[in-house]
Parts: structure tokens; sequence; C-alpha cells
């Protein structure tokens, strides 16, 4: 799996990389037909499948037509255990080490074990870091967590070495499904300055110069997800934008 690929040392320059999140919720066939489309004329390295709050039926379908329609990898992004298909190529084990809630450090994850060990999937273990977007968010209200401050690099950079600490082989900073505002380049550099794992941030990237942004302050992955359903344009420019680093790095894609 070309996830596997991240293991980055730090401070050493590497590829970067291009998520899209997909949310079923938002999505049909038609709209996920022309994502996929777009996504075979500008580079995507991962779709990540999922959401806060799924209220439809429509994930293993969309699953399905991407692994009929491309060759991307379908990795889970997911709120609780009902949200596992193995259809998919990954999962990102979340732990939600920005709150105290125990249900998302570890009680989901004790009623999934047994199906994940039993299934095919690459396993991502994540350490989860929410961060306050300027706006309460879905991913907050249903955790039952409160978001570290947005101005607050500090908080982040040690939540991000303790979940290293602890074995996590990922740290995603998150500003949450609608962010008001993005992760700050202050933090996204804390945090890569604090740990050696790949960093993975997303939330409230809508425009090239928020991704540019990012992707500077030290962002291994960028995600993106409801821009790109407003406007599927939006695809072709951040693959075009990643591209430029990976080609100025002499790192292919």
């Amino acid at each position: 799996m070309p996830f596997k690929n991240l293991r980055l040392q730090k401070h050493i320059p590497g590829r970067k990389h291009f998520a899209v999140l997909l949310d079923p919720d938002n999505l049909n066939e038609a709209s996920c037909l022309q994502l996929l489309s777009l996504s075979a004329s500008h580079q995507v390295d991962f779709f990540f499948v999922g959401g806060s709050l799924i209220t439809s039926q429509n994930q293993a379908e969309i699953i399905k037509l991407i692994k009929e329609h491309s060759n991307i990898p379908v990795i889970l992004f997911p709120s609780s255990s009902l949200h596992i298909d193995a259809q998919a190529d990954g999962i990102l084990l979340l732990s939600l080490i920005s709150g105290r809630n125990p249900e998302f450090l570890i009680g989901h994850h004790v009623i999934s074990a047994p199906i994940l060990k039993a299934s095919q999937l690459e396993i991502y273990p994540t350490g989860y870091i929410l961060v306050d977007s300027g706006r309460q968010t879905t991913a907050s209200y249903m955790s039952g967590t409160t978001p570290l401050p947005y101005d607050k690099p500090a908080i982040a950079a040690c939540t991000a070495m303790a979940g290293e600490l602890l074995g996590l082989q990922y740290i995603y900073l998150d500003g949450g499904s609608g962010a008001k505002e993005p992760i700050t380049a202050e933090m996204i550099a804390a945090v890569r300055e604090a740990v050696d794992v790949p960093v993975i941030v997303g939330g409230g990237i809508n425009t090239t110069h928020k991704a540019k942004t990012a992707l500077d302050a030290g962002a291994d992955v960028i995600v993106v997800g409801n821009h790109i359903e407003k406007n599927p344009g939006f695809l072709a420019e951040v693959s075009n934008l990643i591209a430029s680093y990976n080609v100025a790095l002499d790192v292919h894609r």
C-alpha cells in the first residue's frame, strides 16, 4: 500500500501527498464518477471515505464505485465501528488524542478489533487532533470533546508527541468538516518539529494559498473534502500544486 511509504524522517524533505475526503452523505453516483474522472487526469494519492455522522446507506456503494473505476487506494476515515467496510484498502484507526472521551480514545477500537483483525484492511494507527476552526464542527459535537485552541501550537505539539510515544504512526491535525479557518502554519510547524511520524492536515483548505501554507509549514499529506464537492475543479488546482513540490524536491509521485 502506498500509504506505508509515508515513513518520513524528521526535517528531511520528502514527497508530498494529496488525499480527497469523500463524505458518503454528500455524494451520489454521478458526482462520484465526476470526481473519479478528474482524479484520473490529476494525481490523487488517496481517497479517505467517511465522516463524523453518516446518515445514509451510501458508503458501501461509493467504495464499490471507486474500486470499479479507479486504482487509487481507498482508506476508511471512520467515526465509529459501524463504518468499517472490508471493500476498502485500509483504515485510519483514529484515536482522538485531543479529547478526553474514552469512547474515541479506545472504546470503539475495542469493539472494532476482532473485525479488523479478521479483515484484510491495512491498519494505520493515527493520533487524531481536532483543532478549533472558528465554529463548532460535527466532529467535536459528536465526540463530545473540546478542540485544541487554534493559537496554542505548543499544546498541539505536546499532544502529538504523546501520541507518537504511545506508538501511533500518523498524526492528523483536523479543523473538522466545514472548518471556518484552516490549521495555522505555526501549529503545523510545531507539530512537524515535535514528531518523526507523517503529519496529515485537513479542514478549511479551500484555496491554493491555504494548501501551500500547510505544505510549506511541514504537512506531509493535505486533505481536502467539502470544497472539492462544491467546486470539483479545485481538485486539479491542489494536485498541480503538490506535483510542483514533488518536482522541485525531485521526488516521483
